[in-house]
């Protein structure tokens, strides 16, 4: 096999001792290998196949994964430049992600938990998702930072004065009567957080990232397959575990990235009236594809009759339109 790419990587660990170990990439007779090697303190080594294939993007997708992992563990690079550092590290949202960082290192989880239940009651009371109250990442920081005013609740990023408003007194009657051994202002975190800490929390929000795209390209690729095999969107559905509407989500992100869906579009659509595509296809052509709520209205009226569902009306109208872009970008490369 040959090595195209190899690189050294160390950490110090819990007792001071440095572990090191080596991530490469090989290629023998067409077929990527992806892999990871630990040196122990005796001499042996311990060695982590991580890929093997023939798909460079996979492979590409599973060392961003499994390297983000290793980083987040405390990895470095030993050879500086190799790898950067997140972009977050150094951005704009700097101070955020530290505040934020030891928010979920350092947080009162007994607090969280109270916020979490109080979160719940209101999102039912409301009928709202839980996440329209308050982010996780809002609860987070007032359970490590415990907020006792408004003026200091307006110091956590992701609190604005309408959110202070709307739920301050109750998050504050939640703190005032919890002793703290933090203050504020918060400039003290920037010290106290040890830069290395950071690092491997960033890249831990970077490894569930690179975990959801491995995921996507995967879904993807099985998608293809059944595509090519010409399965249905039911098929499909029971193959993949996912929606009817995550399928056709997913069609249009594949058809972006060039994949053909003619043959899935047209096994899906072969028992639609022309008349109720052309009149679809038209209200593209006049209206726009970017929403589908007025070609929705033009076509089928302003409360349509639920044809096997409004959610099965707008998933032809996505359908039509990946059609109706793919024919548009030809006819503009054709010109």
């Amino acid at each position: 096999m040959q090595i195209v790419f190899m690189n050294q990587m160390s950490r110090t660990n819990e007792s001071s001792e440095e572990n090191t170990a080596q991530v490469w990439i090989g290629e023998e007779e067409g077929v990527w290998h992806l892999g990871w090697r630990d040196f122990e303190a005796d001499g042996y080594t311990k060695d982590e196949d991580w890929y093997s294939g023939s798909s460079w993007s996979e492979l590409l997708c599973v060392y961003r994964h499994r390297l983000s992992m290793k980083l987040s563990e405390g990895y470095r690079p030993v050879i500086e430049g190799i790898f950067h550092e997140p972009e977050d590290a150094k951005g704009r949202n700097h101070a955020a992600q530290k505040l934020q960082c030891y928010s979920e290192l350092y947080g009162s989880e007994a607090l969280y938990t109270e916020l979490c239940a109080w979160r719940r009651r209101k999102a039912a009371a409301g009928r709202k998702a839980p996440y329209f109250i308050a982010s996780n990442r809002v609860l987070r920081l007032i359970s490590a930072f415990v907020p006792q005013t408004v003026e200091e609740l307006l110091q956590l990023p992701g609190i604005g004065a309408n959110k202070a408003a709307e739920h301050g007194d109750e998050w504050i009657e939640m703190t005032i009567r919890l002793e703290r051994t933090t203050s504020f202002p918060l400039d003290w975190v920037f010290s106290e957080l040890k830069e290395d800490e950071f690092l491997s929390w960033l890249y831990k929000q970077k490894e569930h990232k690179y975990k959801q795209e491995l995921e996507e390209f995967r879904m993807g690729r099985v998608m293809l397959m059944g595509i090519a095999e010409g399965l249905s969107l039911d098929q499909l559905a029971e193959k993949t575990s996912m929606s009817r509407r995550e399928l056709v989500e997913q069609m249009e992100v594949l058809e972006k990235e060039g994949y053909d869906m003619e043959l899935l579009i047209r096994l899906e659509l072969e028992s639609l009236p022309e008349t109720e595509h052309s009149a679809i296809w038209k209200a593209f052509e006049d209206l726009g594809d970017t929403f589908l709520k007025p070609v929705m209205q033009r076509v089928y009226g302003q409360e349509p009759a639920a044809q096997g569902g409004m959610e099965r009306l707008y998933e032809r109208l996505r359908l039509i339109r990946i059609r109706f872009r793919r024919q548009t970008i030809e006819k503009r490369s054709a010109v």
